[in-house]
């Protein structure tokens, strides 16, 4: 007679859910989906990529690594159904459980794109590892390691991701680069606001030719005339005049005279700030209780200055306008153009930097409904006109003239669209829609009638026919091409040539055919501008490195580099009265540029 006890079928509701018999996982499909998803991962951060693919890669691929893992767990026969609903519940519990305690730069974001698979991949490392255990230590241990790699999300800070969407990431404990900033403030306020009212309040402002009056220069495009330096920068770098910590911003700044302004996050103010450019100095502060932030860029302005007539104009991540006197920081006038236009700032905030033209001041502000474009008188900040212009971007109105018609041009999620200065109506448009896209980059004029586009017809550069016959605006593609695709870095345009990034390398087409001359220079998606006299490239690379490049079609020669910024460095560089004044969400530095002989 057979007096071996039969085994018993365990309930849901034992309460001893990881007791009884069970049999050993199948690991190799899940080791298998994971080789493959670090794989992927590998290859994907080592090719040229658009920033927007490299997300969606992340986003997709985390989604599906996901799902695969509850259709394998679920599927598992065997597991019993206890052990089964006990892993779901446990996993998703403990993520319910660990995002209310993570940084906010963390969040439900964060532990999807991140978490997930850290927290799967130490989970089926540990179960290979543990595979001759008892089962009861193997899933005990399982508890453990999936609690220890979700608790060290609990432990750190995301401070933003670079272009290839490496991340930032600091101990949470860990003082940000704006606290360490905002302390050192709080040591000096007393004496900053001792010398500003000693020294400088009311001091006139002396506009001049070698001046850099707003976004990219004069006309917007990057060029700056009547320079030469010295290339000899690899054994003689330029010296450093000042450098010192500022507020963050992905702002850059504008030098008129000997003073520099730019935008800057304070804690939970907006500030904009005027600065003596031959010392750094800070003159006067005006702040405004706003404060845009996102988990990718981090917080601060993003829009540069303005000076018109004595004004300074300011546009921040929130969508407030404010007109200033460059003097003395006292506001004359301010706007929230989100809600004039009922609409919301974008996911990276307002980042168009103010038109000041013809006695008006020019701001896309977007929104679903067809007050996108809008235009305020400059001196009363009364609003003048509004025009339908996308819902979405990241670009600068652009002023033009084509056939006597002074213009304003808009890229946007719609495409290009041209309005008249003097009363917002719709005089031409064209490109194609792409909604959601973060179209960044500057129209240029390249001719009579001809712009040199970015992101006209998606993943390219066009060069554009405009012209009016009979009354009637035309606009047509002279050519599109593929081997010049910038995304967020601007282009400049010299004797025939563009020079940028493509994606992330720098090259140089011919403007005749739209076919690349070279491609070469990895500079990150760093920024360029171009000395017009000298034929010479500026490039201010992502990792703050400033490099010097000929504006030569037949190859890419680098003339020189040096360390000019530490951290990751966005922000456009400028060149005013012989210095180089660069600055990232960090710190700001001015360099003397030595005449060339």
């Amino acid at each position: 007679m057979n007096t071996e006890p039969k085994p018993t079928t365990p309930s849901v509701l034992d309460p001893h859910p990881l007791s009884g018999p069970t049999s050993p996982l199948q690991l190799w499909p899940a080791t298998a989906v994971l080789a493959l998803y670090w794989t992927a991962c590998f290859v994907i951060a080592r090719l040229e990529t658009f920033y927007f693919v490299g997300f969606l890669f992340n986003l997709v691929s985390s989604v599906l690594l996901g799902i695969f893992f509850l259709a394998w767990w679920w599927a598992n026969r065997r597991l019993s159904l206890r052990r089964r609903l006990f892993g779901f519940l446990f996993l998703v519990g403990g993520g319910l459980i660990v995002a209310p305690l993570c940084h906010e730069s963390i969040g439900w974001w964060g532990l999807l794109l991140s978490a997930l698979p850290i927290v799967l991949t130490a989970w089926i490392l540990w179960m290979i590892v543990a595979r001759g255990m008892a089962p009861s230590r193997q899933w005990l241990g399982s508890v453990v390691v999936i609690l220890l790699a979700l608790s060290y999300f609990t432990l750190i800070r995301l401070d933003g991701l670079d272009s290839n969407l490496r991340a930032d990431l600091h101990w949470r404990w860990e003082p940000s680069a704006e606290e360490l900033f905002l302390t050192q403030k709080k040591r000096t306020a007393e004496d900053a606001s001792e010398r500003r009212e000693s020294s400088w309040a009311g001091d006139p402002i002396s506009p001049s030719p070698d001046d850099w009056p707003e976004f990219r220069g004069r006309d917007r495009d990057g060029v700056i005339h009547g320079i030469t330096i010295a290339t000899d920068w690899d054994k003689n770098p330029p010296p450093l005049r000042w450098r010192q910590r500022v507020g963050p911003a992905w702002s850059s700044v504008i030098v008129v005279g000997d003073r520099l302004y730019t935008q800057e996050q304070r804690g939970e103010l907006e500030a904009v700030v005027c600065y003596d450019a031959l010392t750094g100095r800070e003159l006067w502060t005006h702040t405004d209780a706003a404060r845009f932030w996102e988990s990718v860029s981090g917080a601060g302005p993003r829009a540069t200055p303005t000076f018109a007539d004595g004004r300074i104009y300011t546009l921040g991540g929130t969508g407030l306008l404010n007109c200033l006197d460059a003097a003395t920081g006292k506001r004359y006038w301010s706007q929230d153009i989100a809600a004039d236009a009922g609409a919301k700032p974008p996911q990276w905030g307002y980042s168009g930097s103010p038109l000041v033209s013809d006695g008006l001041v020019i701001v896309f502000a977007g929104g679903e409904g067809d007050k996108n474009l809008l235009a305020y008188h400059s001196e009363t900040g009364k609003l003048a006109w509004s025009a339908p212009a996308g819902a979405n971007s990241y670009s600068s109105p652009q002023r033009a003239v084509l056939e006597g018609q002074r213009q304003c041009l808009i890229l946007s999620d719609r495409g290009l669209a041209a309005v008249d200065l003097a009363t917002g109506a719709v005089l031409w448009k064209g490109g194609a829609a792409m909604p959601g896209a973060p179209r960044c980059v500057q129209p240029h004029k390249v001719g009579p009638a001809q712009f040199l586009v970015g992101t006209y017809e998606g993943a390219s550069v066009t060069l554009l026919d405009v012209n009016r016959q009979d009354g009637a605006w035309n606009v047509m593609p002279h050519w599109t091409s593929k081997d010049l695709r910038p995304e967020f870095p601007d282009f400049v345009v010299h004797q025939g040539h563009a020079y940028g990034f493509d994606v992330s390398i720098f090259c140089c087409i011919d403007l005749s055919t739209g076919k690349r001359c070279w491609r070469g220079g990895r500079y990150g998606r760093g920024q360029v501008i171009l000395l017009a006299d000298q034929a010479l490239l500026l490039v201010l690379s992502e990792r703050g490195e400033a490099v010097l490049v000929a504006a030569n079609p037949e190859q890419h020669h680098e003339l020189g580099r040096f360390q000019a910024l530490d951290g990751k460095t966005w922000n456009h560089p400028v060149i005013a009265h012989g210095r180089l004044y660069a600055r990232n969400a960090e710190e700001m530095a001015c360099y003397e540029l030595a005449p060339a002989f």
